[in-house]
């Protein structure tokens, strides 16, 4: 059983159980509801046709930067360099059930 959400800009592939880090989002009491669902699939290659009242729902595990990326910008003969560094803001979550279609679909 797997989904794939959309958050962040970003779509990812997850299942009951798993963990990974999003982009920082708002969470309530340490739990995020992900509601913009892409796919539901029970089994390979087979996909759910009606996702309206599908959810995702994930607890916070830790919150975060990620490494930082260094922006450099260069102009050839015209003395011009510039550095910019960036850390970017994530949320380690863990996916604890896939809601749809009155089913649920728990670690």
């Amino acid at each position: 059983m797997y989904a794939v959400i959309r958050t962040g800009g970003k779509q990812y592939v997850v299942s009951p159980g798993e963990q990974l880090k999003v982009e920082r989002t708002a969470s309530q009491n340490g739990t995020i509801e992900f509601s913009d669902i892409l796919a539901i699939s029970g089994g390979e290659g087979k996909f759910e046709k009606d996702l309206s009242g599908a959810k995702v729902t994930a607890t916070v595990l830790e919150e975060g930067r990620g490494d930082k990326i260094l922006v450099f910008k260069l102009k050839r003969k015209k003395q011009y360099k510039k550095m910019q560094g960036h850390r970017q803001n994530y949320v380690q979550v863990r996916i604890n059930e896939i809601f749809f279609n009155g089913k649920s679909h728990k670690a």
